[in-house]
């Protein structure tokens, strides 16, 4: 772990979005806090893929059920 030198801390403070750039590549980056990158990443890995997948037959199944039991679906389809 790298702590902020006093300059960067400084920065930090005073931006609302704090990026960093690597000189030798010229790569930006994004400084952000923890708890928001935990938050980001648990949203962008393949288990939150899986768990959208499962919400979406979840509704399709009950959309289905819904649909079984309503006598004017095909009016409005």
């Amino acid at each position: 772990m790298l702590e902020l030198s006093e300059k960067e801390q400084q920065a930090v403070d005073t931006l609302p979005e704090t990026r960093l750039i690597d000189p030798r590549t010229k790569n930006e980056y994004v400084l952000i806090r923890a708890e928001l990158f935990d938050r980001l990443k648990s949203v962008l890995t393949d288990d939150a893929e899986l768990d959208m997948k499962q919400v979406a037959i979840l509704v399709e199944r009950a959309m289905a059920e819904y649909d079984e039991n309503d006598p004017s679906l095909e009016v409005y389809q």
